[in-house]
């Protein structure tokens, strides 16, 4: 039995006392008011990946821009005004986005209008804006969680009507989907079709009609395959290299190379050979074969368990949430990072077909570092109105980690499905 007095907890039945300087993570997440561990794990990945993306950019930047050190700089600076934004989204109350998710949706949308309008061709795609400085597809991501999770809280009691859940949600995600899709920006389609399937089902959708919009994004998506020829090459290179490894695309092939290359322990960070000698864009979709490359398997393994720990922490914060618009913004946050991951690992891997996304908080980009960035910091601001939510009801059950049994054994939340948007 605990009993907590000022900064310290009290075991009775031991006479010990923790203090702040050994307190449990329950006992530092209420001090600080945030999840601390997601912190640790994000900034772990924003060290790591600014390494990275020295180690893979220099011999691209000098031979791109006439300096070793520009697409590292640039990071640099995306990275402060990312933070700083983090920073902002961490102490601005989440419920504000009920105001905000419909003008920032117009926003985005209009932006993503402006792509096709001004036509800026990079990479034979037209993707950006102000020169290549701003990506709106990266942007959609972000402000699509942010909207599912306030329109489905908000019809969380009509969900189960066809004609107030499913259609209007197709809508929503058709629009955004085939903006981005004449791009093309494939990539980032699946994955804000993926993304509003899953928060429809977190949300407490009928699985009747996830089960139908799932088959029309599996024909959405074979229409893509026959009709557009971006996607048809790259699944059919994808089929090709599943028979033989000789026959798949180049940039697989030279991905698969620098795995191989850096065996279970790599060659050394900054010694990658394959970064040097064709292989595609490594500071940003192939950055991680050189994180394979320079870390082996096991700092592969590595960046995979940081990647979980944002999943697993994501899915506490969100079953600790205040209510129910906090619940399904952090769970659908933590899943789209961990699926842009997932994707582009799986691609480098070639267990998937090409897709040509980033990797969260390693690869080089504004854009994405500064949404993926944000995102954490919206996580943040949930969990500190979850801890100040507990503090008012005069609970301390809030624990990262329950280390209260009485048999001692660490008690870990396990993600669920939200039945209820409202958490009931």
């Amino acid at each position: 039995m605990f009993q907590k007095i000022g900064n310290a907890t009290v075991d009775r039945h031991k006479g010990s006392q923790r203090g702040t300087g050994g307190s449990s993570p329950q006992l530092r997440s209420i001090q600080l008011g945030i999840d601390v561990p997601l912190l640790l794990t994000t900034i772990t990945l924003i060290i790591f990946g600014l390494l990275m993306v020295y180690s893979a950019s220099w011999d691209y930047s000098f031979l791109f821009y006439g300096t070793a050190t520009q697409i590292f700089v640039r990071q640099l600076l995306w990275l402060g005004l990312s933070i700083l934004v983090a920073i902002a989204l961490a102490f601005l109350d989440y419920h504000i986005w009920k105001r905000l998710a419909v003008p920032t949706m117009a926003v985005t949308i209009l932006m993503l209008v402006a792509v096709l309008i001004i036509g800026d061709v990079r990479n034979n795609a037209v993707r950006t804006l102000l020169s290549g400085s701003i990506q709106p597809s990266e942007l959609a991501k972000l402000i699509t969680v942010i909207y599912l999770a306030v329109w489905l809280y908000a019809k969380r009691d009509h969900l189960g009507n066809i004609n107030i859940g499913l259609i209007p949600l197709a809508g929503i995600l058709g629009i955004l989907g085939g903006l981005i899709f004449v791009q093309p920006d494939l990539s980032a389609v699946i994955t804000i079709l993926f993304l509003g399937g899953m928060m429809f089902f977190l949300a407490g959708g009928d699985l009747r009609q996830i089960g139908l919009l799932l088959l029309v994004a599996l024909l959405f998506g074979w229409v893509v395959v026959a009709l557009n020829p971006t996607g048809n090459d790259r699944v059919a290179s994808y089929l090709a290299g599943l028979k033989d490894f000789k026959n798949a695309s180049y940039h697989v092939r030279r991905s698969l190379e620098a795995f191989v290359n850096g065996g279970w322990f790599g060659v050394g960070i900054g010694k990658a050979r394959t970064k040097l000698t064709g292989l595609p864009v490594p500071p940003t979709d192939s950055i991680f074969a050189v994180v394979g490359e320079e870390t082996g398997v096991i700092g592969a393994t590595m960046l995979v368990g940081l990647y979980a720990m944002i999943f697993w922490r994501g899915m506490g914060i969100a079953r600790r949430a205040p209510d129910g618009l906090g619940s399904l913004m952090v769970a659908g946050l933590s899943l789209w990072l961990v699926i842009e991951a997932f994707i582009n690992m799986s691609v480098m891997l070639a267990l998937l077909p090409f897709a040509g996304n980033a990797l969260p908080f390693i690869s080089a980009g504004g854009s994405n570092l500064m949404v993926s960035v944000a995102a954490v910091g919206i996580m943040m601001n949930v969990s500190r109105m979850s801890v100040k939510n507990m503090e008012k009801e005069g609970r301390s059950h809030g624990a990262v980690v329950d280390l209260r049994g009485r048999d001692r054994r660490r008690r870990v939340s396990r993600p669920r499905r939200f039945e209820r948007a409202d958490g009931r």
